[in-house]
């Protein structure tokens, strides 16, 4: 039987949990910069939308399940900040497929772009001629990144949360020794000290944890 004050209620309560995890997980999810976090919106409107019209599942049984999703939502987010090898298995990271006007097919196929997917990213960017294109970089969320011959470069973080990013490094055609001795200059010990760090034009910009 179809209770209105039931669906009521599970409406209120999937909306107070969908309100605390957005404040809990960060508003990031909201704006997702990666397959997950759309994913992590789908599955949790999914429950949402799937629960509160079934008046065989309790309030009980839907408030245990979003218990359990935002539990793991929580925990995953935490594992991919503080521990790097997590990070990278479920976001991924940049990956150049074209340097200096030449097509890497390999890293084509590890980004599992077709050649007619790289064709529509690339004229979708107003680019028609891959010899124009000094580097393209497929992001973490699926976007194509160009940068064209005689452009500035793209400043990407090589460290952040405390983690060294070691793609980036090799974008940069740099190594970790390199980079700690850049940092020593700068008077920073401890990677795990830094929020941020960018590396352009030769400078680097770094934020530390001590100044939030």
């Amino acid at each position: 039987m179809f209770i209105y004050s039931d669906v009521f209620i599970k409406l209120l309560v999937g909306f107070i949990f969908m309100t605390l995890l957005i404040n809990f997980s960060g508003k990031g999810n909201l704006a997702p910069t990666s397959a997950i976090d759309q994913v992590q919106n789908y599955v949790l409107g999914g429950i949402v939308g799937g629960v509160i019209y079934n008046s065989a599942v309790t309030l009980i049984q839907f408030i245990m399940v979003l218990l359990i999703w935002s539990l793991l939502i929580l925990v995953t987010r935490y594992l991919k900040i503080h521990v790097r090898a997590v990070g990278k298995f479920i976001d991924g990271g940049p990956i150049t497929v074209i340097r200096n006007g030449q097509l890497l097919v390999h890293n084509c196929l590890k980004a599992n772009l077709s050649a007619k997917e790289i064709d529509f990213k690339l004229r979708t960017a107003g680019v028609y001629q891959i010899d124009d294109v000094k580097r393209a970089i497929v992001e973490q969320n699926g976007s194509l990144t160009v940068l064209r011959q005689g452009d500035g470069s793209i400043r990407y973080p090589v460290i952040v949360d405390g983690q060294i990013d070691y793609d980036v490094l090799e974008l940069m055609s740099h190594d970790e020794t390199w980079l700690m001795a850049q940092l020593k200059q700068h008077g920073v010990q401890n990677v795990r000290d830094i929020y941020m760090a960018k590396y352009e034009n030769h400078q680097f910009e770094i934020t530390r944890y001590d100044e939030a």
